[in-house]
């Protein structure tokens, strides 16, 4: 008789160990996807600020050189060679006035779900 109680006793450490090990994989699982979700945010920012400073170099670049014919309107900017997947350029530059132009950058840039999109008006001057 003293046998079948001590493997009942044992069975109850295992099945409350079990349970202690799934409350702790499930906390573990919501963490991992919040850190997944805040880094693929940061890794966005990141392709979107590389959008914005290579669209404003571009811009003050031609300008300076005066390779820009049609001012006021959007021109896509080819930007495979930056290897961002899933994400576009645009700009936009007004005729520059006593040494400063405004360039309207509109960038688009995804991953996973998540889609970050801005379109703002630079002031660069030459």
């Amino acid at each position: 008789m003293k046998k079948a109680k001590q493997n009942g006793f044992v069975l109850l450490i295992v099945i409350g160990a079990l349970t202690l090990i799934v409350i702790e994989v499930s906390i573990l699982t919501h963490i991992s996807n919040l850190i997944l979700i805040q880094s693929q945010a940061a890794h966005l920012e990141a392709c979107e600020n590389n959008l914005i400073e290579s669209g404003l170099a571009w811009a003050k670049l031609n300008i300076e050189n005066g390779n820009i014919e049609n001012f006021n309107e959007t021109k896509e900017l080819n930007i495979s060679g930056m290897n961002i997947r899933r994400a576009a350029l645009s700009i936009v530059v007004e005729r520059p006035e006593n040494k400063h132009a405004k360039v309207q950058v509109n960038t688009s840039c995804s991953r996973g779900r998540q889609t970050r999109k801005q379109e703002k008006a630079y002031q660069i001057s030459l």
